[in-house]
């Protein structure tokens, strides 16, 4: 089997830690129990090899033997067709996931991104770009979602990356409180977040930058 190398930062800032989105994949390959080692890359200084595996500067990007994947929701794809464990067998299964892995990524990450940066930045001016975000969230995707998991508890039947992505996806917006109003969204994420392999990959994503500052960045 060739060996996984999880490519992330060597530091972050301390707000987005626990949310580099290296945590999905990590989480993935705690979950199916695939062996893996973390690389790192500088923050600071993102150089030519950093573009030529993610051609944003981002990160992460997953090397399996000769192939170098970019993007999250592409990584956590490949990861479901390596086990069992994260993605089923049978052709109605797999597709149920996959429409939900993209679902989290199309419907609801595109409209709660922009909200989460408003956080971020502490901008609570009231503007009309403002508002139209504000309403997209919570007005055009979360009661979606609400109604969605109601007697669910996961989105295809068993636990699968489109859960690791999607609960990735709502505990961020759990952060500034923006699922309040949605109590099975909260209980959806809660009970994800509780699983062994998440609470060990964001253990190890804590600790790998704490590693740094100890080290001196």
């Amino acid at each position: 089997m060739n060996d996984l190398i999880l490519t992330t930062f060597d530091w972050v800032p301390e707000m987005p830690r626990g949310y580099v989105r290296d945590i999905r994949v990590r989480w993935a390959l705690e979950e199916a129990g695939l062996p893996y080692r973390v690389n790192s890359v500088p923050f600071r200084d993102r150089g030519a090899e950093h573009f030529s595996h993610q051609p944003f500067g981002q990160v992460p990007w997953l090397t399996d033997g000769d192939i170098s994947i970019f993007e999250s929701g592409a990584i956590l794809l490949h990861l479901g067709n390596r086990s069992r464990v994260l993605m089923p067998d049978d052709p109605s299964g797999r597709i149920e996931v996959i429409q939900w892995l993209f679902a989290a990524l199309a419907s609801v990450e595109a409209a709660s991104q922009p909200w989460v940066l408003f956080k971020f930045s502490g901008d609570a001016d009231e503007t009309p770009m403002r508002n139209f975000f504000d309403d997209f969230l919570m007005k055009s995707r979360l009661p979606h979602m609400e109604r969605v998991l109601i007697g669910r508890e996961w989105l295809a039947g068993t636990f699968s990356v489109a859960d690791i992505l999607m609960a990735d996806v709502l505990r961020l917006v759990d952060r500034f409180d923006g699922l309040t109003e949605y109590p099975t969204c909260r209980d959806y994420v809660a009970r994800a977040t509780a699983r062994p392999s998440f609470v060990k990959a964001h253990a190890d994503q804590m600790a790998h930058f704490a590693a740094t500052d100890e080290r001196g960045q």
